[in-house]
């Protein structure tokens, strides 16, 4: 009896993960990034917007839901992966890890007062202060 309600329960969770969506300030409204260049943000590497701006990325908190998810999406790399690169490009003065941040609404709030700032929320929370520049798939 336990079987059946753990699938059951196992499927509801799947199916309520979060549609993640990557956000930019509002200056960049119709701009569009590919897969290689959000994974470029997120891996350290320079990506700048045909206006010639540096994209800053941020990350939600440690142990979110949709910061695995899309980083696994994006990088192909789990959470543990990513912060294994970010400590060894901190350790050899190469980079900084992306900062984090709480949650949709903390990422809207930096992206609409920065417009370097770059960073994903639940497609959900998007709303007029912010721009949808990539969506993860």
């Amino acid at each position: 009896m336990r079987l059946p309600f753990l699938l059951i329960l196992g499927l509801a969770v799947v199916q309520v993960s979060a549609d993640a969506v990557l956000v930019a300030n509002t200056k960049h409204a119709g701009s569009k990034l590919t897969t290689d260049q959000v994974a470029n943000a997120y891996l350290g590497k320079k990506v700048a917007l045909a206006d010639g701006t540096v994209l800053v990325p941020v990350n939600q908190n440690e142990g979110k839901p949709i910061r695995d998810e899309f980083l696994q999406k994006v990088t192909g790399k789990s959470d543990a992966q990513i912060k294994s690169y970010w400590a060894k490009l901190a350790f050899t003065g190469k980079g900084d890890a992306p900062k984090d941040v709480g949650g949709d609404a903390d990422v809207k709030k930096m992206v609409a007062g920065n417009p370097s700032m770059i960073g994903y929320i639940d497609k959900g929370a998007v709303d007029a202060s912010v721009s949808v520049v990539y969506t993860a798939e």
